[in-house]
């Protein structure tokens, strides 16, 4: 019976559902959501976009759509209540996916952190494909400069 107790603690100690490997640098933002993101846009280098109106949206994305036919869908979002926040992570090497979490709060300026955090599953192998993916949230609107900090690993 006791060797039973070690044999279920040594599984629960090793098992990966239990351990974080990520520490947020800021506080999570739950009013934050991912409407649309794709490992393919024609932006070669690291980009972030605050969007305010249907028009902007729409010609972000007639950009992403130069190559593709049919082309992705503009996403609805009602700009009356909601914003736009388009993470452009450029050319990467490897699948990587944006954290974004609020540094801090003022008045005029609302400060996130951008942490490029590495894919479940992605092995280390000598030949990695090249993406260059593009993230779009939609988060309440506010009427704050919104400023971002890239944080590095």
């Amino acid at each position: 019976m006791r060797y039973g107790f070690y044999i279920a603690l040594f599984i629960l100690a090793s098992c990966k559902a239990q351990k974080s490997g990520h520490t947020s640098v800021g506080e999570p933002m739950e009013q934050l959501v991912l409407v649309d993101h794709d490992d393919y846009s024609n932006v070669e280098y690291f980009d972030t976009l605050i969007i305010r109106d249907t028009k902007s949206l729409r010609k972000f994305y007639t950009g992403v759509n130069k190559t593709r036919k049919p082309g992705l869908p503009v996403p609805m979002i009602d700009f009356s209540s909601d914003m736009a926040i388009i993470v452009c992570l450029g050319e990467q090497q490897g699948k990587y996916a944006p954290m974004l979490s609020k540094l801090s709060e003022t008045d005029q300026e609302l400060s996130l952190a951008l942490e490029l955090i590495q894919e479940e599953g992605q092995k280390d192998t000598t030949v990695e494909p090249v993406y260059f993916p593009f993230y779009l949230y939609k988060m309440p609107l506010v009427d704050k400069t919104v400023t971002f900090q890239f944080i590095e690993e």
